[in-house]
């Protein structure tokens, strides 16, 4: 939801940029309408910080940057103005856009949909700094504990070539060849290796990078991988919506 603060000392003028918002958008709140600068301090120092600013540049009591000296503001700003001169200080204060009075209903829409654009953009990145810091924080694991028999053998992820499905069972097999039972399904094992390394083909296999000793191609769309040791083949069948996506993964 866009949540807007109004500076503007004239409320015909105000109350107009507010109805034009509801009409080009209805889930806008008008948070707050200020008229000086510092009402527009004491409002800002005093409210939850609004999403977007419409800011008028010459206020009763006068410029509106003397409110960026007396507080810091890390929120987008439309600003308003009957003149021109003041663009390249508006643009050194936190500015998406720059409107000349009286206000054109459609210079205000372009202006909210780069505010829009903008703010998804930012949203994104967060989004991807946040995906990273998590895969960074997160661990995997680096050995499975297999039984065979009455006696267990530790096995490290790097000695591994692949895990697979059969019989509606879950294996691993070793660069060496041997296999062995895993109490995991293939999804639980997805969230537990660590992507660089390992990547699942298809429904019934997931592969180790370093195991992967020929790439062939199985038809027009489709590859088919040859592993260190692994003579089961057609498991090795990359699935059609995913080759692309390997071929990243191989150039990592």
């Amino acid at each position: 939801m866009m949540r807007v603060l109004i500076v503007e000392d004239e409320r015909p003028a105000a109350d107009r940029l507010g109805n034009l918002m509801r009409e080009i958008n209805p889930d806008i709140t008008i948070e707050g309408v200020t008229e000086t600068v510092e009402e527009t301090v004491n409002w800002l120092t005093s409210h939850d910080l609004p999403t977007l600013i419409l800011m008028d540049i010459q206020l009763d009591d006068g410029l509106c940057f003397e409110i960026f000296d007396t507080i810091s503001l890390d929120v987008p700003i439309i600003f308003t103005t009957a003149f021109n001169e003041y663009t390249l200080q508006a643009f050194k204060v936190n500015s998406i856009d720059y409107l000349l009075k009286p206000i054109d209903k459609k210079d205000l829409q372009l202006a909210l949909n780069k505010y829009a654009r903008i703010s998804q953009n930012h949203l994104n990145l967060e989004v991807q700094i946040k995906k990273a810091f998590q895969e960074m924080k997160k661990t995997y694991r680096s050995r499975f504990l297999i039984k065979i028999g009455a006696n267990y053998k530790s096995i490290g992820v790097s000695e591994i070539s692949c895990f697979y499905i059969q019989h509606k069972g879950t294996y691993l097999q070793t660069l060496s060849g041997h296999s062995y039972a895993v109490d995991f399904t293939l999804e639980q094992l997805v969230e537990m290796l660590d992507p660089k390394l390992f990547y699942r083909i298809n429904r019934s296999c997931v592969v180790q990078i370093d195991a992967i000793s020929q790439l062939n191609a199985f038809s027009s769309s489709r590859l088919q991988l040859i592993l260190e040791n692994m003579e089961r083949c057609e498991l090795l069948v990359i699935s059609r919506d995913k080759v692309s996506d390997f071929k990243k993964w191989m150039s990592q």
